[in-house]
């Protein structure tokens, strides 16, 4: 089985690929980010994606996205330390097959990946209960103008990066503001990542 582990903390994605390849016979090749995921799933077929959430580029969530419409045959488990409601609510959403903490004891990683290998869903029950919460009010283009601007980037950037114009990306902004309630950009990217929704 050939499983693709992405994940930006360099040290823990050495412990988990060690991890694995000292209990398992599975091959594991790794990505640094989400693009280098990416790349790497469009050149080569992968059993499974292990992935972390929060990372440069593609989080975890749009991964699971692309393996969705990209390479269906590919089943992801989404290894997170934040166990946001809204995270688990859209990894559900999008048919993930595991989603597990980073704290869970490591027999428990390898048990949950050969269950979604046999096509079983494993997600921690507490973090199932607290998914079927709030639900997340933002779109995708929302969600990606929000992401860029709370990584500093101008309104000008924003469009630039996601080919749109400038007064659509403040349309963008202002309903997301106004959806979160939010005081401005800035405001509203605390709340949707402390939500799970960025």
């Amino acid at each position: 089985m050939r499983i693709l582990l992405a994940e930006d903390q360099a040290m823990v994605r050495g412990a988990l690929a060690a991890l694995l390849s000292l209990e398992t016979d599975y091959q594991i090749d790794q990505a640094c980010d989400g693009d280098q995921a990416v790349a790497q799933l469009q050149q080569q077929q992968y059993d499974l994606l292990l992935t972390d959430i929060e990372m440069p580029g593609l989080t975890g969530i749009e991964l699971a996205q692309w393996c969705q419409q990209h390479a269906p045959a590919t089943k992801v488990v989404v290894l997170t330390t934040f166990g946001r409601a809204g995270y688990i609510k859209r990894a559900i959403d999008l048919g993930v097959g595991g989603f597990l903490l980073k704290d869970a004891p490591s027999d428990s990683l390898i048990q949950a990946i050969n269950q979604v290998m046999q096509g079983k869903r494993v997600i921690d029950p507490e973090l199932a209960i607290s998914a079927m919460g709030e639900q997340d009010p933002l779109n995708d283009k929302e969600r990606k103008a929000l992401r860029l601007a709370s990584d500093g980037k101008t309104t000008a950037e924003i469009a630039q990066t996601l080919f749109i114009a400038e007064g659509t990306v403040r349309n963008y902004l202002s309903e997301a503001i106004a959806k979160l309630h939010a005081t401005n950009r800035i405001d509203a990217a605390r709340i949707a990542k402390q939500k799970g929704w960025l």
